[in-house]
C-alpha cells in the first residue's frame, strides 16, 4: 500500500485530460474547416449555375428584343403591303371599268331623242344619275324607252320630275338612274 501511495496518478489524468481536449479542439477545428469548405464550395458552385443561368436569361432577352424589333418591321411591311395590295386592286378596277365611261356617254348620245338635254351625269361603278330638262313628260318617256331598248343600259328609273315654265315655255326637269351592263372588254360597237 505504500508503494500506491507513491504514485501519483494525477499528472498522467490531467496529460490525459488535456491531450483529449486537444484532441477535441482539433477535431471541432477540422470540422468546422470541412464545413466552411462544404459551404463555400456549394456556394460557389451553386453561384456559377446561378450566372450561367443569368448568362442565359440575359442571351434570350436579347433574342426576344430582336425578335420583337423584327415584329414590329414584319407589321409595318404587312401594312405596306396591304396599301400597296389596296393600291393595285384600285388600278384593277379602273383598268376594268375605264372604258365604261366612254361606253356610257356613246349609249347616252344614241339613246337621247330631240328636246332632251343633259345637264348633269354622275355615274358610280355601273350606276348612272342622269338629270336633264326635256320640252315635254312624254320626251322624257321616249328617253327612257330608248335606254331600255339599248344594250350597254337597262332599269331606267325615273325618281324625280318636275314641270316649270320659264318665259312661256313648258319645261319638264327629271333625274332618272340607269344600270349599265358590265363586261371586262372594254369594246365599243
Amino acid at each position: 500500500i505504500s508503494f500506491l501511495r507513491r504514485i501519483n496518478l494525477l499528472p498522467w489524468r490531467t496529460e490525459l485530460r488535456e491531450r483529449k481536449k486537444k484532441e477535441y479542439l482539433i477535431a471541432l477545428s477540422l470540422s468546422a474547416l470541412a464545413g466552411a469548405i462544404f459551404w463555400l464550395t456549394t456556394h460557389f458552385f451553386f453561384g456559377t449555375l446561378i450566372d450561367q443561368q443569368n448568362q442565359r436569361n440575359d442571351f434570350i432577352q436579347a433574342e426576344i428584343k430582336k425578335l420583337d424589333r423584327k415584329i414590329v418591321e414584319i407589321k409595318e411591311l404587312e401594312k405596306e403591303r396591304e396599301k400597296l395590295i389596296a393600291r393595285m386592286t384600285t388600278v384593277e378596277e379602273l383598268q376594268s371599268s375605264r372604258h365604261l365611261a366612254v361606253r356610257l356617254f356613246d349609249e347616252l348620245s344614241k339613246t337621247l331623242p330631240d328636246g332632251v338635254y343633259l345637264t348633269e351625269l354622275e355615274q358610280k361603278n355601273d350606276a348612272a344619275k342622269i338629270k336633264g330638262v326635256a320640252q315635254s313628260n312624254a320626251r322624257v318617256s321616249n328617253f327612257m324607252r330608248n335606254l331600255e331598248a339599248s344594250e350597254w343600259l337597262y332599269e331606267p328609273k325615273l325618281t324625280i320630275i318636275e314641270t316649270k315654265l320659264d318665259e312661256d315655255k313648258r319645261t319638264s326637269e327629271f333625274t332618272l338612274q340607269v344600270k349599265q351592263k358590265t363586261d371586262n372588254t372594254g369594246d365599243i360597237e
